[in-house]
């Protein structure tokens, strides 16, 4: 049996709407191209080692790239989660995702800025904020560098967070303007407090064992070895890469 991965006429089906029209000569085939680029993110490779049965490396990489520019695997996230049904409860969280030196190489000066990469502990790195529904599956996300605060992405996914009931989140978002901006959305935060608040602000225990399943699903987006760690220079290439994993492991 074959070890490639192929995109099944369901899947197909629930990608195609996200597809731009041809413009003159027509696309070559959209589900061998797809899953040549599902198969080259999912194992790491460079797109020069794509294997023969997903045709030309060019028009893997070209696609890859022209429709990471258009923000349409963005969209494929987006929309394929509010299609996925409504949730009571939201999770924001975010994790560090390694820099391969190919990304972070070239100084600001040669047009390392806008890359979101920065250096934190544990090397260079990139950190993209996730919001998931109830069972720890990704509904919209938000890429800094990795030194930056959590708080950069919650203020960052605010305005999109769909109707929701509670949120679930670690210490690090215990802030007064953020448990404020979701009391004003009608969400109640589910959110311990920070050690040095002096008047400890309680939140349900219960619920907050649920958080879990967020921490689970950043482990099952680093099974992805092109999210795991990030080869390509261009946020919005890499963005596409998390969204992407997101899009075949979560809502497909």
């Amino acid at each position: 049996m074959s070890d490639l991965y192929w995109l099944n006429d369901e899947q197909m089906v629930k990608l195609e709407a996200f597809f731009p029209k041809s413009h003159g000569k027509p696309r070559v085939d959209d589900r061998r191209v797809l899953s040549g680029i599902v198969f080259i993110n999912r194992n790491g490779l460079r797109w020069r080692d794509a294997p023969a049965e997903y045709g030309p490396q060019k028009t893997l990489y070209s696609r890859w790239k022209r429709w990471s520019d258009k923000g349409i695997f963005a969209r494929m996230l987006l929309e394929l989660a509010e299609q996925g049904g409504a949730t009571d409860t939201l999770m924001i969280d975010a994790t560090h995702l390694k820099t391969h030196r190919t990304a972070s190489s070239l100084g600001a000066e040669k047009g390392g800025r806008g890359r979101l990469i920065g250096r934190t502990k544990g090397g260079m790195n990139s950190k993209p904020h996730t919001v998931t529904d109830a069972l720890g599956r990704p509904l919209r996300m938000f890429l800094t560098a990795g030194q930056r605060s959590d708080y950069i992405g919650a203020r960052a996914l605010l305005d999109g967070l769909p109707l929701a009931k509670h949120m679930l989140a670690d210490r690090g978002y215990d802030a007064d303007w953020y448990r404020e901006a979701l009391e004003y959305k009608g969400i109640t935060p589910c959110i311990p407090s920070r050690k040095r608040r002096k008047t400890p602000i309680p939140h349900d225990e219960v619920r907050y064992r649920k958080r879990h399943k967020i921490e689970n699903s950043f482990a099952r987006l680093k099974d992805w070895r092109r999210v795991a760690t990030r080869y390509d220079r261009c946020p919005k290439v890499f963005l596409s890469a998390c969204a992407l994993a997101a899009v075949v492991m979560f809502w497909l």
